[in-house]
């Protein structure tokens, strides 16, 4: 099959990598210099290549802010029935997109990321297909992801929202306020390096992927959540209730099990 990535970044490239060796794959980038990285592909610089290369299956791992974008561009120089496909871990505006777009599509998302993930063992990872996609495109990548050995569940638009503003959202959330409390340690423990590491790993990421997962409209449910939750250890704190304590514990255990 022929195949178009658009993006020669971190997860770009991955797929690059995983896809050229069965596949024709080309990669686009608007900076030429991101495609010193791709390997065993052909390399566009400008989207009137594409017109000759005619491509079958259309990978967008431009970033989430791009993802729109990128598709709109891309858009003129496909045929009709080639299928558009995206990785976002943020889907807002493409359920509208892919409506209007007149093309089939298959939304997924991998669940897994270049900062926290070791890409080349993913069998403890996970990935979503979205379930109003075309049958073809959902059964490329259902293979694609079970040779990954990846646990696979297929969500609609809004079950994936709902899922990734608590698997997502809440880590995130907890982790900026952690951050933001930050004082310099000069002997911090072991559980504290570990905080500090996702912390340090979290605030590589984009802003506008950070910003566009903490503005999901359930979000907010979450984090109200997470306010109950404090103001109740807070209050167990301040009495120092320590039969109080143990059942907070036991509760958390049992949530954690």
């Amino acid at each position: 099959m022929k195949i178009l990535i658009l993006g020669a970044g971190k997860m770009g490239t991955f797929f690059c990598d995983l896809l050229s060796f069965d596949h024709e794959v080309a990669v686009y980038d608007t900076d030429p210099t991101w495609l010193r990285f791709t390997y065993n592909a052909q390399r566009f610089t400008s989207l009137d290549e594409v017109d000759a290369f005619n491509p079958k299956l259309v990978i967008n791992a431009a970033t989430v802010k791009y993802t729109l974008s990128a598709f709109e561009a891309v858009l003129p120089h496909l045929s009709p029935d080639t299928i558009l496909s995206d990785i976002a871990s943020v889907k807002t505006g493409l359920p509208e997109f892919y409506a209007g777009c007149g093309h089939p599509f298959v939304s997924t998302h991998p669940m897994f990321g270049p900062t926290f993930a070791t890409l080349s063992n993913l069998s403890s990872e996970n990935a979503i297909i979205i379930s109003e996609g075309d049958d073809l495109g959902k059964a490329f990548f259902r293979q694609l992801y079970s040779g990954l050995n990846l646990h696979i569940e297929e969500y609609t638009f809004r079950q994936h929202d709902e899922t990734i503003a608590y698997s997502l959202s809440i880590p995130f959330a907890s982790t900026l306020v952690f951050g933001s409390i930050m004082k310099h340690q000069d002997a911090p423990g072991t559980t504290f390096k570990r905080h500090l590491a996702i912390a340090h790993g979290l605030m590589s990421e984009d802003d506008y992927l950070l910003t566009e997962i903490l503005f999901n409209p359930h979000t907010s449910g979450q984090l109200q959540l997470i306010r109950e939750q404090l103001a109740e250890l807070q209050d167990i704190i301040e009495r120092r209730d320590s039969v109080a304590m143990k059942h907070y514990l036991d509760r958390v255990r049992a949530n954690l099990s």
